[in-house]
């Protein structure tokens, strides 16, 4: 059921006519029925509109559907109306709170009337919450709308259809010096812009001007806008405003009501008196550009005509190049290149090459300089356009580096007589370097031997003046031998005789003697000085003729010798510098006799071993060897030192090279022991591993060839390999880097 029917509301004492039920369903407007406590009906509409069936409302106070806040003023409201039967109570508002929560404002319209005595009031309903919200809704957006016009930083204001100023914005009073509260509600806006009353743009539009209107009013500078219909734009001048007067872009647009009809209009105002000032300095600024262009064009012109006289006639060649082709060149460049009546423009640059690889290396180093917008300077052989060989300097550069196929700018200068000379003068330098370096060697060698002929001759002088002592020395150790034996003999048998056979003072003195001398123990040890007194002089004799062999004073020419003596008298010779850094050990084979210069070959020797022992850093092994390889004798001498660099081993036969501090070598010692080996037609190798030691090899032929100096032999076989002829000290480092060892 849709409302309290008689028969569903019996709980009710003096029910209502069901005729009264009828008429209310039928009513749309909503209807609620209620005596001074309860509801007694509501139609459906009321139930609807508040939410609540017919049971519930039944079950309420007639106020409880209204909220809180409005339930004395509704009962205040209704009771009042109970009091006046059969009159209509003024409307009254009320919020009413729905059964799902919500809050509606209701418009209440109460008839009171009696029924059997019983006063009823009929509230019928209007919602007016739909109309609030239309309300509200109109009323914010007419206060955005006043916001935006009254925030905006363009300065605009509105007329309504009277003309009369409704907006006038913080913008617009900035902008003219008028404040809005002397603008609003009165008709003359004009006074903010002229001095005499004349129509502003948007007073036009509300007049509902013609096109010629705006023409003739703006002097043919309004125009309608191309952003908003109807709406019309204009730039003008306005000498009035501020001090130097200001340029005013404004634009006016027509407000419409719902019907379409004009009811007012807005302007808005922009200030582009910079704008136009900057225009006009622009212009000016044109102008003089324009003229100065000219001026330049002018002088570039004239410039022209000097530059081209100037390439004409300059002193190198110039030319320009794009795409593999010359595109202009001068009068010395066709000279140069002989290309007689030839023009240079057009003319394939590959004619000018002797090769294509030339060309293609002028590419490689060209284009990666150019590609930088860098200048190129290069140097290189060219052919001219007869054949004839030219070397060439070149300077390039581009026109334009950002750009792959632009123009190439080419100075060449003919250096074909300088290139000559540059040869003979480096030929010429190169041979006198040769000749220094040998005379430095050929120097250094004399020294050399100058120092070990001297030495050798002091070794002599040395070795006679030892040999004399010497001799008287082991003379009277060998008398003094032959005098002590027969006394100790005599002593022996006088302290054998019987007791009483000497005197008594003679047996006194004897033992007084033995026991002062303890003459058996000086008969024990005499002959033990003696002995060792005689080993020593021996061993002074093998010193001094070791050193009579190392220096070779009497034996300074060619003669055949044994290498292998030789080696030993060099090792004695060195034993101080070699005996407390390393162990010696000697692995020497049968050797026949070797035609060579011994004293020299020992100095090789020695120089080898005293460098052997200076590469080991505490304690070591030097091993000397020797070996019989066909008609070659192989000396190696190997030592477990620190071993070389690859770059050190390069260069030590480099005269003055040294890797001792200095002070502790000349850097000569190999660059003399080469060139001894050298001068016998021999050869030398080194294995170097560092951290491991060094191993030099040196070869001497048994019998030296003719130019050696050895006098005449039979045909020289190569060592056992290889080895390198005709090199000395310096291109030996360039030889070593093609072999895995130094071969000198």
């Amino acid at each position: 059921m849709n409302s309290l029917m008689p028969d569903t509301a019996a709980i009710w004492p003096g029910a209502l006519p069901a005729a009264l039920y009828a008429a209310w369903e039928a009513v749309m407007a909503p209807v609620l029925v209620h005596d001074e406590a309860r509801i007694v009906y509501a139609n459906g509409a009321a139930q609807r509109l508040l939410g609540y069936d017919d049971k519930r409302l039944a079950a309420m106070a007639f106020d409880d559907w209204a909220t809180q806040d409005y339930r004395q003023s509704l009962r205040d409201y209704a009771h009042a109306a109970l009091e006046q039967a059969d009159r209509l109570a003024p409307a009254f508002e009320v919020e009413a709170l729905t059964a799902s929560g919500a809050v509606r404002v209701l418009e209440l319209t109460a008839r009171a009337f009696l029924h059997e005595g019983q006063p009823y009031n009929v509230l019928t309903m209007q919602d007016l919450s739909d109309m609030r919200y239309v309300q509200t809704s109109l009323l914010n957006v007419g206060r955005v709308l006043h916001q935006i016009i009254e925030n905006s930083p363009v300065a605009s204001f509105v007329l309504d259809a009277e003309h009369r100023v409704t907006h006038w914005n913080a913008a617009c009073a900035k902008l003219t010096g008028r404040d809005s509260m002397d603008m609003l509600g009165g008709d003359e806006a004009w006074t903010a812009f002229y001095k005499e009353r004349r129509p502003l743009l948007s007073d036009m539009i509300i007049h509902g001007a013609t096109a010629e209107d705006y023409q003739k009013a703006y002097s043919g500078a309004c125009r309608r806008s191309a952003v908003v219909d109807n709406a019309y734009e204009v730039e003008s001048f306005f000498p009035e405003m501020g001090d130097d007067g200001r340029w005013l872009f404004f634009t006016a647009a027509p407000l419409l009501d719902a019907q379409g009809t004009v009811v007012g209009a807005i302007e808005t105002l922009q200030d582009v008196t910079q704008r136009r000032r900057s225009d006009e300095e622009l212009r000016r600024h044109r102008d003089q550009l324009e003229e100065l262009v000219a001026e330049r064009t002018a002088e570039l012109l004239l410039t022209h005509h000097e530059l081209e006289a100037f390439l004409e006639n300059a002193s190198v060649g110039i030319i320009t190049t794009q795409g593999g082709r010359i595109q202009r060149g001068n009068r010395k460049f066709a000279d140069m290149f002989e290309l007689e009546d030839e023009p240079a423009s057009g003319q394939r640059t590959r004619r000018f090459f002797p090769s294509d690889e030339s060309v293609q290396s002028l590419a490689e180093v060209a284009s990666p300089v150019l590609k930088r917008g860098e200048s190129l300077r290069h140097e290189m052989a060219l052919v001219s356009a007869k054949g004839k060989p030219l070397w060439v300097q070149l300077i390039a550069y581009v026109a334009n580096p950002q750009s792959a196929d632009t123009q190439i700018w080419w100075l060449l200068q003919d250096r074909t007589e300088e290139r000559r000379v540059q040869r003979a003068l480096e030929e010429n330098f190169e041979r006198i370097k040769s000749t220094n370096t040998r005379l430095e060697e050929a120097q250094n060698q004399l020294l050399q031997a100058e120092k070990m002929a001297s030495i050798g001759q002091l070794a002599a002088g040395v070795a006679h003046e030892i040999n004399n002592p010497i001799g008287f020395v082991s003379s009277n150790l060998h008398t003094l031998r032959g005098y002590v034996e027969p006394v100790f003999a005599l002593l022996n048998d006088l302290r054998q005789l019987p007791p009483n056979t000497l005197p008594d003072a003679a047996a006194q003195d004897l033992k007084d003697l033995d026991k002062r001398i303890d003459l058996e123990f000086v008969k024990e040890d005499l002959p033990q000085l003696l002995d060792e007194s005689e080993d020593g002089l021996v061993r002074v004799k093998k010193i001094v003729q070791d050193l009579k062999d190392f220096s070779r004073v009497d034996h300074a020419e060619w003669q055949d010798a044994n290498l292998n003596a030789g080696l030993d008298s060099t090792l004695n010779v060195v034993m101080n510098e070699v005996k407390y850094k390393a162990e010696v050990k000697r692995d020497y084979a049968d050797l026949p006799p070797v035609r060579c210069i011994a004293a020299q070959l020992n100095q090789v020797f020695m120089n080898l071993i005293v460098n052997a022992a200076h590469a080991i850093p505490q304690r070591g092994e030097i091993r000397l060897r020797t070996a019989l390889e066909g008609e070659w004798v192989r000396i190696e001498v190997e030592d477990t030192g620190v071993g070389m660099s690859e770059d050190v081993r390069r260069r030590i036969f480099e005269p003055f090279f040294t890797t001792k501090p200095v002070g502790k070598g000349t850097g000569l010692g190999l660059s003399l022991s080469y060139s001894i080996i050298q001068k016998h037609a021999g050869r030398i190798e080194v294995d170097s591993t560092p951290g491991v030691g060094t191993t030099f090899r040196v070869w001497i032929p048994v019998k030296p060839p003719d130019d050696a100096g050895g006098g005449p032999s039979s045909a020289q076989a190569r060592p056992p390999q290889a080895a390198v002829q005709g090199i000395g000290p310096k291109n030996a480092v360039g030889v070593a880097e093609n072999l895995d060892t130094a071969r000198v």
